[in-house]
């Protein structure tokens, strides 16, 4: 397969690098990924400055962008042809849950299904001591399912993964996403010259534990595959706001 790896990590993040060593063993890998990390950048492009690429050799290219701009510039200016596959990751740390709205990572596998391409989005469920070689053997495990089984088309999976060793994960689990608690703060602070400026963080590792969800999956040991759409249309409320409206119009 061509595969096209991705991050928002940057281009010398350590899930990048190890899982292209790894499938160069049995694929043709291009990785195009942002010179810095680019974390929580979410879905963006850039049209209001010039895009840079620069070749680092064996395949690898750095540019300016945000990780949906790395996708594009692979897939239209540095690849001859499509690839088959786009890989988003392996990125250091989840994201489940509300994390896939901010999430560079899931934005440029989102990128890819835009433009038919099958994509994944691959990350570690963990803020250190990342179990890379474990988690490199469940997305060469993903690779070779979908080889055998072509079920994406607009599509993609957002793949999280425990950080424990492979012997220890209890399989994969399909799921929805979940819902993070977040305690979000914006902090504010004074510079030397009396100027306000702002930190904005908080602590989001709680949950609620509902069943068949990604948060609470890979709490219990499992790899979560989400299947996602670029399509955010509530379906289930179709109706109810129809209902709405057309009493509105009458």
């Amino acid at each position: 397969m061509l595969i096209l790896l991705t991050n928002d990590d940057g281009i010398h993040s350590e899930g990048l690098t190890l899982l292209r060593e790894s499938l160069l063993g049995k694929h043709e890998v291009c990785a195009v990924a942002p010179e810095r990390e680019r974390t929580c950048v979410g879905h963006a492009i850039t049209l209001h400055k010039p895009l840079r690429i620069k070749e680092l050799g064996g395949g690898v290219y750095a540019t300016n962008g945000t990780p949906a701009d790395c996708v594009l510039l692979g897939v239209k200016a540095v690849l001859k042809k499509k690839p088959d596959l786009i890989i988003s990751g392996i990125n250091k740390g989840p994201n489940m849950g509300q994390d896939v709205n901010y999430s560079g990572t899931v934005a440029a596998a989102k990128e890819g299904a835009f433009l038919g391409i099958p994509s994944l989005a691959v990350s570690i469920n963990a803020r250190s001591r990342y179990h890379f070689a474990d988690a490199i053997r469940v997305t060469e495990t993903i690779i070779q399912v979908l080889e055998e089984n072509n079920v994406l088309d607009s599509t993609f999976l957002n793949i999280n993964i425990p950080n424990v060793s492979y012997s220890k994960m209890k399989g994969f689990m399909v799921t929805r996403l979940g819902k993070r608690i977040y305690n979000g703060k914006v902090v504010e602070r004074t510079d030397p010259r009396g100027g306000k400026y702002y930190w904005i963080g908080g602590d989001s590792d709680n949950f609620d534990p509902i069943e068949g969800t990604d948060l609470l999956a890979v709490s219990q040991g499992y790899v979560s595959v989400t299947p996602l759409h670029w399509d955010m249309t509530t379906a289930m409320a179709l109706d109810a706001v129809k209902k709405i409206f057309q009493k509105e119009a009458g």
